[in-house]
Order: C-alpha cells, then structure tokens, then sequence
C-alpha cells in the first residue's frame, strides 16, 4: 500500500475571477460616486486584468471593488497581483494577473520549511507547479496542513488529492 499524500497547489478557479470581475463592472456602472470617471474594469489577457479611471483615486477605488468581489468569491487576495495606478493620457490605468501555479523559487522555500519544521518520515517532492508530500501517517500530513496554512509564502495554497 502507498504511504498517504496530498498536493499543495496555487490554482484560481478562473470562472469565478471572471464573475467577480463582472460583479465589479456592473457595481462600477451602478454606483453614484463612480459616475462621469468612465471607471471601467475588464480582461486584459488570459491572466490579466485592466482597471480604468480618470483620476488616479477612482482607479484605486475601482481596484477596491474589485478585490472586494474577489473575497465575497472566496478567492484570496494574494492570488491577484496589482501594482500602482499610472497615468496613460488622459486616464490612468493600472494591469494585475492572477497568480496561478507555485514558481520553483516558492516551491524550494515551501520543501525547505516542511523539511526543518515538519515531524520525521514526511518528504515534499517538487512537480511542475506544486508539491506532493507524503508521510508514514496521516496525522504527520495533517500537522505538515497546519503548518503550512499558519506560514505565510505570498501566494494562496490550496491543498488537493489528499489520500
């Protein structure tokens, strides 16, 4: 029998990025305090998102809205990676991409902690884009759950396949 295992993915469910993003638009058309700022927030690629305003602090407000969707959806906050709203002629305009999939950079940082921190017997294999960890017993892998859920990497962590 194989020793018990799960994954530790970064996976944002697009389809609900992609409601929440319409929620905003629609709150950005609707709201009395947004009006005449062409304020706008739509798609600007496969993982990118464009929000628009006239003035650099309806922009930010935009981007508020927007993340505030994506929490009402239960996706985290540090799957969306914006920067400062910067001036393009006449608006300002600022891009941020939704994080998918664990860089190796993160995935080493996130092996090296579950090795020094994590009981005996449980090893995390990097594959592509997540970790598998495995262990002798199942309590080991839920307090490897534990552990990695009250450390902070900057990314959001899924945990995925355990069995």
């Amino acid at each position: 029998m194989a020793d018990p295992s799960f994954d530790v993915v970064s996976k944002v469910d697009r389809q609900e990025v992609d409601n929440a993003l319409n929620q905003a638009a629609k709150e950005l058309s609707t709201r009395f305090d947004f009006r005449g700022t062409n304020a706008s927030v739509k798609w600007a690629g496969e993982e990118a998102v464009t929000v628009e305003a006239e003035t650099e602090e309806r922009c930010r407000a935009a981007i508020d809205v927007f993340k505030d969707k994506l929490v009402k959806r239960q996706i985290s906050l540090k799957a969306f990676d914006v920067g400062d709203p910067a001036a393009s002629g006449k608006v300002y305009k600022v891009t941020g991409t939704i994080v998918q999939g664990i860089s190796s950079e993160k995935a080493k940082e996130i092996a090296k902690k579950i090795r020094d921190e994590a009981p005996k017997g449980v090893q995390a294999q990097i594959q592509g884009d997540q970790l598998r960890v495995s262990g002798k017993k199942k309590d080991h892998l839920q307090d490897v759950i534990a552990l990695l859920k009250g450390s902070d990497f900057g990314i959001a962590l899924q945990f995925t396949n355990y069995r």
